[in-house]
């Protein structure tokens, strides 16, 4: 049986969803204006999240900080991130989804795959089905997506990233060499900036060049395993499957970006308590331990640093975590060269739910491990600022309310 795949992928959803709203109350339409999904102009942490295609012809681009969007465009209508609206539209538009496909894997909030193989009794034309989907979602909740129809997932999505916004585009095998092949290399899935520019300088300026190139002359390049993926992926192969099983994270991660240059260690170890508080809070959400933390930091000169510690045991407590990072932190960092970024993760994930033992007991552990339960029921009831660890292990005062929206905004990116 011939796979059938979609791809819906909601255009701009972050200004799209603010703009549905905003039109439901009966105000202007951000979509039509130079708008932008934004964060404060006084902040570093303010950068553009999603523009209107008015303010694209201004030239502001996703990414960059709102300050500089606002010199290219003074008249530019900022909103501010709202991810409780933006949480119930993801769902809506994914319902809606479900009603047509047997299988819809979520693939981040805003976009989805759906299998569509063995509809064909019910929808014998992919292609009007694909249309259906979106003027449903469109009618009903009032933005729009792109969909992409094809025979695999890669395919599915590369088609559609094509020609935006409310369409429909197909890609499927015998439409490669004319739709696929011309486009740069850099528009391949999975290709990014560096490898780009890696492969251009090679030669390779198409996705076309890509896929004729011997996987003898790609490798070295790229290396061994990603330049068959590449190569794979430049030929339109990929047999992976649409599953509606989420599959289980990895890692866990969190960083945030800080308002002010922090250059001393008293006022990093605040922002690292909250760090180690955010993230194990979503491993033991998880029933999940770590038996690896790295700690990131970036100074104001943009250098990025990162150092790990593999742990004796998994855990998920977050004293413990705390502790190894701030260990970390002082291999990595001088106190007095400013940071603007810190970053924890965890890796080495573990989810056997056994515990190592230690022929005597612990009673900080569990008083650590009782503390760690309590904030999570309260804060799984009342939201993640309804408590605060009020003091680091060596008893700095608690974490300042600046950085708890960025922690809620980080908690909540999809992984």
């Amino acid at each position: 049986m011939e796979r059938l795949v979609f791809h819906v992928d909601v255009n701009s959803a972050y200004l799209s969803w603010a703009a549905a709203q905003r039109v439901a109350e009966g105000k202007d339409d951000l979509r039509l204006i130079p708008s932008a999904v934004g964060g404060d102009p006084q902040r570093r942490t303010g950068v553009i999240l999603a523009k209107s295609i008015p303010a694209k012809r201004f030239g502001v681009r996703t990414g960059e900080p709102v300050a500089q969007a606002l010199r290219k465009c003074p008249q530019l209508v900022l909103v501010e991130p709202d991810f409780k609206l933006y949480t119930r539209n993801s769902r809506a538009f994914m319902d809606i989804c479900r009603r047509f496909a047997p299988v819809v894997e979520p693939f981040s909030i805003d976009e989805c795959f759906l299998d569509m193989t063995g509809t064909g009794y019910l929808y014998p034309d992919p292609v009007a089905a694909a249309h259906t989907i979106k003027d449903t979602i469109r009618r009903e909740l009032g933005f729009t997506v792109n969909i992409g129809v094809a025979d695999n997932r890669l395919l599915a999505k590369m088609a559609s990233d094509f020609e935006k916004p409310d369409r429909v585009h197909t890609l499927f095998r015998a439409q490669i060499p004319e739709k696929l092949w011309p486009l740069p290399v850099g528009a391949l899935f999975s290709v990014g900036q560096a490898t780009a520019k890696k492969l251009e300088a090679a030669g390779v300026r198409t996705i076309g060049d890509l896929a004729a190139m011997p996987l003898s002359a790609l490798q070295p390049l790229v290396g061994n395993k990603w330049g068959e993926q590449l190569h794979a992926y430049a030929n339109g192969l990929d047999d992976s499957p649409v599953s509606d099983v989420p599959e289980q994270a990895k890692g866990y991660s969190v960083s945030t970006t800080l308002e002010a240059d922090v250059t001393e260690f008293a006022a990093a170890h605040k922002i690292l308590l909250a760090l180690a508080d955010s993230v194990s809070s979503r491993l033991r959400a998880d029933g999940a331990r770590a038996a690896c933390v790295a700690v990131t930091t970036r100074t104001a000169a943009f250098e990025d640093r990162s150092h790990q510690k593999k742990l004796a045991a998994p855990t998920d407590v977050t004293n413990e975590i705390y502790a190894v990072a701030r260990r970390l932190l002082s291999e990595l960092w001088d106190g007095h060269t400013p940071l603007r970024l810190l970053g924890l993760s965890l890796t080495q994930i573990d989810r056997s739910g056994e515990e190592q033992l230690s022929l005597f007991a612990d009673e900080g552990k569990k008083k650590a491990q009782k503390l760690d339960r309590a904030l999570d029921q309260i804060r799984g009831r009342y939201g993640l600022s309804a408590v605060q660890r009020g003091a680091t292990l060596d008893g700095a005062p608690e974490v300042g309310k600046k950085y708890k929206a960025q922690l809620e905004a980080d908690r909540k990116k999809p992984e």
